[in-house]
């Protein structure tokens, strides 16, 4: 008795509470998907003509609107809480479409950001308000936005464009739904967004190491 209580100790409950810890606060193990395959970006670039794609890569996209120097702020949380912890991936990226005729604000909050942290993945696009908006509705997503005024939350996107969010039961007492998490509450950042990078994160590493396995097995 003694024997296998050591065992259960020594084996088994480390990896109860590692995939209790995987799954994050939320009680998801795969974050679900909202919407499925979004259009990739044809035409939209930065101000230095970098074409930035979304295929292969996790993203989280933001709608700041015009007005980008009152969202500083929020800007400074997103780098703080979140950026700065995974931007060692290569394949993570925050990408932020802003609408034409704010280029001289974002190449001053570009600046101030640099100054924080690397900025090597992140990104602000420009593009028309029609772009902006018909994006945005290819999301699906349940709140409407003005392109203008823009919108505090940010999105998560997936390496084939699957917008990922939380839905359906936690629990048997609590139903949730998310699909974007606001910047201007760092608790919300710092909690609900950051598990949920991480979940994302972890998916891919978990299919790279399985999919490594396989060739070894096979002499691949």
């Amino acid at each position: 008795m003694k024997k296998n209580l050591v065992l259960f100790v020594l084996f088994i409950l480390p990896i109860v509470a590692y995939l209790f810890f995987a799954s994050g606060v939320n009680g998801f193990i795969k974050l679900p998907v909202l919407t499925k395959s979004v259009p990739e970006f044809r035409k939209f670039k930065t101000i230095d003509s970098v074409n930035v794609k979304l295929e292969g890569k996790i993203t989280l996209i933001g709608f700041p609107g015009s007005d980008v120097e009152a969202r500083k702020g929020n800007f400074f949380n997103l780098n703080q809480k979140i950026f700065k912890k995974y931007k060692e991936f290569k394949d993570f990226q925050v990408v932020l479409l802003v609408p034409f005729g704010s280029e001289d604000q974002v190449v001053e909050i570009s600046k101030k950001l640099a100054g924080l942290t690397d900025m090597s993945n992140w990104y602000f696009v420009m593009a028309s308000d029609k772009d902006i908006q018909a994006f945005y509705n290819s999301m699906k997503l349940q709140d409407d936005i003005n392109t203008t005024q823009g919108t505090t939350n940010v999105f998560i996107i997936d390496k084939e464009r699957n917008v990922r969010g939380r839905k359906g039961q936690v629990d048997k007492d609590d139903a949730e739904y998310r699909e974007g998490y606001n910047t201007t509450l760092v608790s919300e950042l710092h909690n609900e967004l950051n598990d949920d990078v991480k979940i994302v994160l972890a998916e891919y590493r978990l299919a790279l190491k399985k999919n490594s396995a396989n060739r070894k097995k096979y002499g691949l």
